[in-house]
């Protein structure tokens, strides 16, 4: 491919990644657009993104666009363990020529039967943290140039944002929700205490009470406290 032409799908395929980072998508299609852009621009046979479950040190496959049940199907991978453990460890670029030769590949069996040669594998880093491996594969012997690597690479940076992004709202909305809770919960407890004429501790254990036994959450007595403005919630 002239140097030219790579150069802009190199681009088109950056721009499309960052649209998809800042779109209303799941992560889960966001992922899945990028390995699946990535895999076309690559001319890659399979393309991979593996995420660090930092708990058990492992990484796992969260995005492909391989409909292979043996590829989807593989085990995750210590940290350290096989070509995208040592990666994610090192925390930099490894190419192979064929992993059904390399002595650190250990899916061999898998790579014969999807015919699977070369791989590229980058780590996805957001602010100095690694998080994941983006992994690409070609069914030709391949050399890949610092332009393919300089591109993965990108590309699983933008993704780690994507993902960091994510992870973030989660999080926030998370305690916007908590403190709603808590929110809801004094002001339910204030109107239990002043019509039945008890503690706010006392109020607040019948709510507990209530909760229990109605098998609702807090809130959701909260809320029809309040909804009502009456205490019973004997």
């Amino acid at each position: 491919m002239p140097e030219r032409t790579f150069q802009k799908k190199q681009l088109e395929a950056l721009e499309e990644v960052s649209r998809a980072i800042v779109s209303d998508l799941y992560l889960e299609d966001i992922l899945k657009l990028i390995v699946m852009v990535t895999a076309e621009v690559m001319d890659s046979n399979i393309c991979s993104l593996l995420l660090l479950n930092e708990k058990e040190q492992r990484l796992e496959i969260r995005a492909t666009q391989s409909v292979s049940e043996d590829y989807l199907n593989k085990p995750t991978v210590r940290l350290g363990e096989g070509v995208a453990g040592l990666v994610a460890l090192e925390n930099k670029p490894i190419q192979i020529w064929d992993v059904k030769e390399d002595p650190r590949y250990i899916n061999k069996k898998i790579a014969i039967k999807e015919g699977l040669c070369s791989l590229l594998s980058v780590p996805m880093c957001v602010k100095g943290k690694m998080i994941g491996v983006l992994n690409c594969y070609t069914a030709t012997p391949r050399e890949f140039g610092p332009e393919d690597i300089s591109l993965l690479t990108s590309v699983a940076n933008q993704a780690a944002v994507a993902i960091e992004n994510t992870e973030l709202l989660v999080k926030t909305r998370i305690v916007q929700e908590e403190l709603e809770t808590r929110k809801l919960v004094e002001r339910a407890k204030d109107v239990v205490a002043r019509s039945r004429g008890i503690t706010g501790d006392e109020a607040y254990r019948r709510m507990q009470r209530k909760s229990m036994n109605t098998r609702k959450s807090m809130r959701e007595i909260a809320e029809a406290i309040i909804l009502a403005d009456i205490g019973d919630i004997d």
